[in-house]
Formats: C-alpha cells, sequence, structure tokens
C-alpha cells in the first residue's frame, strides 16, 4: 500500500512540475562558439517574456549585448548564462557579442 501511494505521489509530482513548466517563459538557447552564434535567428512568441540561455564554447570570454533588448552580460570562457528578457511586441531585435561585433544574430519576435 506504501509503494502505490509513493509511485501516484511521484507520478502527481512530476505532472504538476510539467505543468509548472509549461506555464513558465518561453526559452531560447543560443550557443556562441568558433566566434559564432547559433541559431542565428530565433523566433519566439510576442508578448511573453523570455529566456535567453547563452552557452559561451570558446576558451575566452565574450560579452552577450542587445540594445534593442536592454541587456547585456559578460559570459565567462567555456560557461553559460541565464538572461530573462520582458514580454516584447513583434519585431526584430539584434544582438551581438560586444568582444566581436561581427558575431551578430536576431531574435525575431512573432
Amino acid at each position: 500500500m506504501v509503494r502505490k501511494l509513493m509511485v501516484v505521489g511521484s507520478a502527481g509530482m512530476l505532472l504538476m512540475a510539467a505543468q509548472v513548466h509549461a506555464a513558465g517563459p518561453n526559452e531560447i538557447c543560443l550557443t556562441y562558439a568558433n566566434g559564432q552564434f547559433e541559431p542565428k535567428e530565433p523566433t519566439v512568441p510576442a508578448d511573453s517574456p523570455l529566456t535567453i540561455r547563452v552557452k559561451n564554447m570558446d576558451a575566452k570570454a565574450m560579452e552577450f549585448e542587445s540594445e534593442t533588448l536592454k541587456i547585456e552580460k559578460v559570459v565567462a570562457a567555456n560557461s553559460e548564462a541565464v538572461l530573462n528578457v520582458r514580454a516584447m511586441k513583434s519585431g526584430r531585435y539584434e544582438f551581438y557579442n560586444d568582444f566581436n561585433e561581427k558575431a551578430r544574430g536576431f531574435i525575431n519576435v512573432q
């Protein structure tokens, strides 16, 4: 009987965790490697908060910056940063590495 309660309780907790995750903000993962971002132009829905996970795979620090999103964050070599962005209207928002301005991309908000 105790074992059945543990299984049912565990399943219920997993279901609740899935619902909480589904209700959370949108998330995109940008990888920075060899001086370039990937993907270069992710698309996200408008009018929803956004979480951007930036993974720096290079051996040097980089600075994720976006004037249109009003964010900047230095990401150490071989590490990652999580950035929370307010809900945005439809548009195209540029981002780049401030230490290597040739590395650029856009977040398409639709």
